[in-house]
C-alpha cells in the first residue's frame, strides 16, 4: 500500500514539476509538456507487449495457466497505453500540424499496431477459457510482437515523417534542457512502475475468475 501510495506522489509530483520547473522548448511551446505523457505511455506499450509476448512464449513452453493470465493482462494494458499515447501524440499534432489526424508514418504505424492487438482480444473474447484459448492467444501474441519493433522504430524512420524533433533529433539522440530530461526520466520510471502495479492487479483478477470458473464447472 505504501509503494503505491508513493508511486502516485512520484508520478503526481513530477506532473508538477513538469509545468512549474522545467522550461518550455522553443518550437514546442506549451506543447512541451505533452512530451511527458507521450513517449512515456508510448514506452509501456512497447513494454506491455514485450511482456505479452515473453509470457505467452512461456506459457507455450510450459502450459502454466497464470502466464497465459500474464500475457493476456499485459496485452489488455499495452492497448490501453497505445491508446493514450494516440489521444496524446493526436493533441501534440493538432497543435503543431493543424490537425489532430494527419496519417503520418507515425500515426500509420500506431494505428495498424492497435488493430493487431484489437484483433488479439478479439481472439480471446471468441473462445471459451481453457487451455485452447491460452494456447491460440500465446502463438498470437508471439507472432504479432515480431511487428511491434517494426511498427514503433522502423517504419516512421523509413518514411518521411512530420513529427517534430526539437527534443529527440534525425539521429536518434536526446537534446534536451537538463530539467525537461530529469522530468523525462522520472516519468519514464512512473510509468513503468505503473504498468506493473496495474499488471499486478490485473492478474489478480485473472486467477479470481479462474477460481470461480474452476468452482462453478465442479458444480455443474
Amino acid at each position: 500500500m505504501i509503494a503505491r501510495v508513493l508511486l502516485l506522489l512520484w508520478i503526481g509530483g513530477w506532473i508538477v514539476a513538469g509545468f512549474l520547473w522545467a522550461p518550455l522548448v522553443p518550437v514546442l511551446g506549451e506543447t512541451t509538456r505533452v512530451l511527458y505523457f507521450h513517449i512515456p505511455a508510448a514506452w509501456v506499450t512497447v513494454l506491455a507487449l514485450g511482456w505479452s509476448m515473453l509470457h505467452s512464449i512461456l506459457y507455450l513452453k510450459r502450459r502454466d495457466m497464470d502466464h497465459d493470465h500474464q500475457a493476456a493482462a499485459a496485452a489488455e494494458i499495452g492497448i490501453l497505453f497505445c491508446v493514450a499515447a494516440t489521444i496524446s501524440g493526436s493533441i501534440w499534432a493538432k497543435a503543431m500540424w493543424g490537425s489532430y489526424w494527419n496519417w503520418d508514418p507515425r500515426e500509420t504505424s500506431i494505428f495498424f499496431l492497435l488493430l493487431t492487438y484489437a484483433a488479439y482480444l478479439a481472439l480471446r473474447a471468441a473462445i471459451d477459457p481453457g487451455e485452447r484459448r491460452a494456447r491460440l492467444s500465446a502463438i498470437y501474441s508471439a507472432i504479432a510482437f515480431v511487428s511491434v519493433p517494426f511498427l514503433i522504430f522502423v517504419v516512421p524512420r523509413i518514411y518521411f515523417s512530420l513529427h517534430p524533433d526539437p527534443i529527440i533529433n534525425p539521429r536518434g539522440k536526446l537534446d534536451m534542457d537538463p530539467k525537461i530530461r530529469t522530468v523525462f526520466y522520472a516519468m519514464l520510471i512512473g510509468f513503468t512502475g505503473l504498468f506493473f502495479w496495474i499488471q499486478s492487479l490485473r492478474v489478480r483478477i485473472a486467477r479470481l475468475e479462474q477460481v470461480r470458473d474452476t468452482a462453478a464447472g465442479g458444480m455443474l
